[in-house]
This record gives C-alpha cells, sequence and structure tokens, in this order.
C-alpha cells in the first residue's frame, strides 16, 4: 500500500516538472526571438522614451504620463543632431503618417472668382406706360401681371374729355380747310395748319398713329381711345383695374424686356483687382442646375457695401429662351489669369504658416526633411506663387507636413534640453543659447509715409502709396506688403494717411512690422514740428 502511494507522489511531481520546462521553454524562446538581432535590426535601438502630447521630457524607461497614456520610443536614427533643422524620420513612421510630397513647378496661376448673385431687368429696356391726360379706364386688353405684350398691342380703352376736345378740333379745322379752299390760299394753309396742330397735339397725347388715322379715314370722333404698348415685353406691374380714374403721370404699365438681363454679382473687395470689364462669366442658377450660362463682365459698380465689404459687378447675358426671371438666385466663375507668363507654384497644403512666417518641408530624400522659409504672392485655386525659397523640381510635403513640423519642433525641444543629461550640461546649454540670441544683429527697420489704396484682411495684405523711402533708395511707388500683425489691419481703412515700418524676413522678403494712421505717431509729429 505503501509503495502505490510513493508511486503516486513521484508521477505527480515528474507531471509538475514536464509542465514548468514546457513553460520555461516557451518564455525562453519568445524572449530569444525578441532579442534576436533581427529585431533589432528591424525596429532600431530605443534610445529613450518622449511625451505623447509633446512636453520636453523624456524617460529612459517605458512610463506613462499623467492621463495615463505611454511615453513613445524614439528610436536610433530618428534624433536629430544640435543644430540641424533637418528631421528624420523612419521609414516605417513615414508610412504611419501617410506623408505624400508634390514637385514644386512653373504653371499658369489661374484664379478662379466666386460670388453670389441675382438676375435683374436690363435698367435699359424697362418702359413705364404714364398717361399725360387725365381720365378713366373703360376695358383693359392686358389684364394680368406676367403677361406679354408686343410692341404696338392694345393695353385699354380710356375716356378723356381732353382727349374728346382734341378729336373735334382737328375735325373742324379739317372742315374749315375744306370750306375755304377757294377762299385763296392763304386761307387754306392756316386751316391745314391748324388741322395738323390739332394731331400733333393728339400726338403729343401719347395717341398712336393707328387712331389718329382711324380718326382721319372715319371723321368722327370717338369717346373711348385706344392706348398702346411701345415696347415689347413682360408686365411686371399693373396697377390698373377697369373704372379706374388716372392723372397724368400716374404709372399704369410697367414692362420690362427680358430678352436679355443683367446679373449682378456681389464681389469681395480683395477679389476686385482680379475683376475687369470684358471677361467671361459662368453663370449657374439654382432653378437651372444642369445648366451652365456665358455672360460678359459690362461694368463694376464704384461704391462698396460696408457691411459686407463687397462690391455688385454687372454681368451681360442673353436670355433668349426666357428661363431667367427677375430676383433668380445665381452663383458666378470669373477666371482671371495672374500673368502671360508661368510661375513657380506649391499647393496650399504645403504651406505652414506660423503667423510670422511662411514655411514648407522639403523632402531631401532617405526620410529627412527640411523646413524652409519661402516668400510667396498670388494665391489660385489651390496653389500659391513662390517668390523665393525654392526652385523648380524641389519636393515639398503636401500631406502630413504638419505632423512632421510637430515632430521637428519636439525634437529641437528635446535637443535643447538633452535626452539623459541633467544639471550643469543643460545650463550651459541654456546659457549658449541666450549668449547666441544675444549676437543676433536686430534686423535693421525703415521707415516710410503714405495712403492706403487697398486691404486684403484675407491674406494680410496691404497696397500703399508710398512716397520715397530713403534706406531702401526707392522713389514713390504703389506696392503691395504683408502686414506681420494682422490685427493691425482692422483699425485701417482705405484713403487713410499712414506711417509704416520695414524689415528684412529670413527670405529676403520686406514686411511691414507696424503700421498706424499718421497722427498717431507722436515722433513723426515732433520731427514736424521741428
Amino acid at each position: 500500500m505503501k509503495s502505490i502511494f510513493k508511486l503516486i507522489i513521484v508521477a505527480a511531481l515528474v507531471a509538475v516538472v514536464l509542465a514548468a520546462g514546457y513553460w520555461w521553454g516557451s518564455t525562453k524562446s519568445v524572449t530569444s526571438v525578441a532579442d534576436s538581432p533581427e529585431a533589432i535590426s528591424f525596429q532600431g535601438k530605443i534610445l529613450y522614451y518622449r511625451n505623447p502630447m509633446g512636453l520636453p521630457d523624456t524617460s529612459p524607461v517605458p512610463k506613462k504620463d499623467s492621463m495615463g497614456m505611454d511615453y513613445l520610443p524614439v528610436y536610433e536614427g530618428e534624433e536629430s543632431s544640435s543644430g540641424d533643422a533637418t528631421v528624420r524620420i523612419s521609414t516605417e513612421k513615414i508610412q504611419k503618417l501617410g506623408v505624400r510630397t508634390e514637385t514644386a513647378v512653373l504653371r499658369e496661376l489661374i484664379r478662379t472668382v466666386r460670388a453670389v448673385a441675382t438676375v435683374q431687368p436690363d435698367e435699359r429696356k424697362l418702359y413705364t406706360v404714364t398717361p399725360k391726360f387725365e381720365g378713366w379706364i373703360q376695358r383693359l386688353y392686358v389684364d394680368t401681371t406676367g403677361q406679354v405684350v408686343k410692341k404696338g398691342g392694345a393695353l385699354m380703352e380710356v375716356y378723356s374729355p381732353e382727349l374728346i376736345t382734341a378729336q373735334q378740333e382737328y375735325l373742324i379745322a379739317r372742315k374749315g380747310m375744306h370750306g375755304v379752299a377757294s377762299g385763296g390760299l392763304e386761307a387754306s394753309t392756316s386751316m391745314e395748319r391748324l388741322a395738323e396742330s390739332a394731331l400733333q397735339r393728339l400726338r403729343n397725347l401719347d395717341i398712336s398713329e393707328i387712331e389718329l388715322q382711324r380718326l382721319q379715314q372715319e371723321g368722327e370722333v370717338r369717346q373711348y381711345l385706344t392706348l398702346r404698348a411701345k415696347a415689347s415685353g413682360v408686365v411686371l406691374e399693373k396697377p390698373s383695374i377697369e373704372g379706374k380714374r388716372f392723372m397724368p403721370g400716374e404709372i399704369l404699365y410697367q414692362i420690362a424686356d427680358l430678352s436679355s438681363v443683367w446679373v449682378l454679382a456681389d464681389v469681395f473687395e480683395q477679389d476686385l483687382h482680379m475683376v475687369h470689364p470684358g471677361q467671361v462669366a459662368t453663370i449657374r442658377v439654382e432653378a437651372y442646375p444642369d445648366k451652365v450660362l456665358s455672360g460678359e463682365v459690362a461694368f463694376i459698380y464704384p461704391n462698396v457695401t460696408p457691411e459686407t465689404r463687397t462690391a455688385i459687378v454687372r454681368i451681360k447675358l442673353p436670355n433668349t429662351d426666357g428661363l431667367l426671371k427677375p430676383a433668380m438666385y445665381a452663383r458666378v466663375e470669373i477666371t482671371s489669369f495672374h500673368s502671360k507668363n508661368k510661375v513657380l507654384t506649391v499647393p496650399d497644403s504645403a504651406v505652414l504658416d506660423t503667423g510670422t512666417r511662411r514655411l514648407v518641408l522639403v523632402d531631401l530624400g532617405e526620410g529627412r526633411y527640411e523646413p524652409r522659409t519661402v516668400k510667396l504672392g498670388m494665391h489660385a485655386d489651390g496653389y500659391a506663387e513662390v517668390l523665393g525659397g525654392l526652385e523648380a523640381g524641389d519636393a515639398v510635403v503636401v500631406k502630413a507636413n504638419f505632423l512632421i513640423d510637430a515632430e521637428s519642433n519636439l525634437k529641437a525641444a528635446l535637443g535643447g534640453l538633452g535626452h539623459g543629461t541633467h544639471g550643469s550640461k543643460r545650463g550651459e546649454k541654456e546659457q549658449g543659447k541666450l549668449d547666441t540670441f544675444a549676437a543676433t544683429p536686430l534686423p535693421v527697420i525703415h521707415r516710410g509715409e503714405g495712403s492706403i489704396q487697398a486691404i486684403d484682411f484675407a491674406h494680410s495684405m496691404v497696397t500703399l502709396a508710398h512716397g520715397p523711402i530713403a534706406s531702401l533708395q526707392w522713389p514713390a511707388m504703389i506696392m503691395d506688403f504683408r502686414v506681420l500683425e494682422p490685427t493691425s489691419l482692422q483699425l485701417l481703412k482705405p484713403g487713410q494717411k499712414i506711417i509704416f515700418d520695414l524689415a528684412e524676413e529670413s527670405a529676403g522678403e520686406l514686411v511691414i512690422v507696424r503700421i498706424q494712421p499718421a497722427a498717431a505717431d507722436p515722433a513723426a509729429s515732433d520731427h514736424r514740428r521741428h
């Protein structure tokens, strides 16, 4: 019995030993695979762990931040050397970020000015029916608003004592002309003049030639005369009703010829320099979304609406089919070429605007990206004109550039703090930065005076007509400048006299670092007094 019990205990111990051996072997296998040279070479050596929120805080071992987020590993090859602005990113991270680049190329920069608009009648083809005599409406032939009328068509029959008197005068003069036919040439001519004068009076009262010919042929006075349309069109207003008494000058009908219409577009003032008479405009109306209409810019109104900062641009549009109705809503697109020559451009998505300068990330290959300051010109349909800082053929990042820029700023901060150094080394680096800052020369300021021609709030640009600037050896001219502090433009307006200071950026662009009304500069006032 005891021998059997011992055998059971031995068997149990053997099973425990086998299980422990299997577990130890599996763990060792996994550890050896993770620590294999192939795995280390695939991921690279971990140098340190950085804060996931971009704070300048590192750790030599894995840890979590105050929000419970894991610190991110930084592998060998991803860190940037001190003083090197180039960003290095591993191929794996480039794929995860979805980085995409595009080449800076020469292209025709085409800008499309878009605006909302309404359809309005051509003001030169509006007509009103206003009698020059007192009377009453006996019968209406055109009795509804919107009814189409033809030139010479009957509008209404009217009764007027003044018209009856004028007809009687003509008939009396005509009878007298026949009565004095044997009385000599002078008497006959006099009566003929009286008859013609009576007809002319009816013409002056806007009685049509059809009614005058009937009077001459029939020789009878009609109690009711017909008023006829002087132009073809559509009745926009009809205050007339049968039996109504009207007075001289009262509007009885308003008629519009809609064979051609005006499209009045509200164009923002910063886009007005791109619009010129004679340009072709594309119009789409909400009522007919499948139709694309083409018109011509005819006139730019001289005033700007203060509430919307827009000016009205008039576009002529044929309306032979009569589809366009007054007050219809429309959308207008006007295409404008920046210049006849091609210019160097990059996509708008490639530009990082820090508020004080504009940057692009240039792809140097092998996971290296260089932040570069650029000077930009006009923006048009998703592209920006490059005036300096890039050359044709440079590849710039157009997608995930913000993430790369964040990575660059983070590494610059970490490089300044050090990855594992403390105490005196950190203090030495900070002191070195202060010494470098102190040694950096202050920018040269160029003072100028002039007046504001236009303000582009969208791009922080201002057009100035300035006087000579001696420090730059510039004569008086009109130029566009970018303003470093866009908020300073809110207190200014076109036509205002101003004083401004210019300073040069790293890309060679002169920008306005200070601008204010001329009367607000005490230094300038003292200078003028002396």
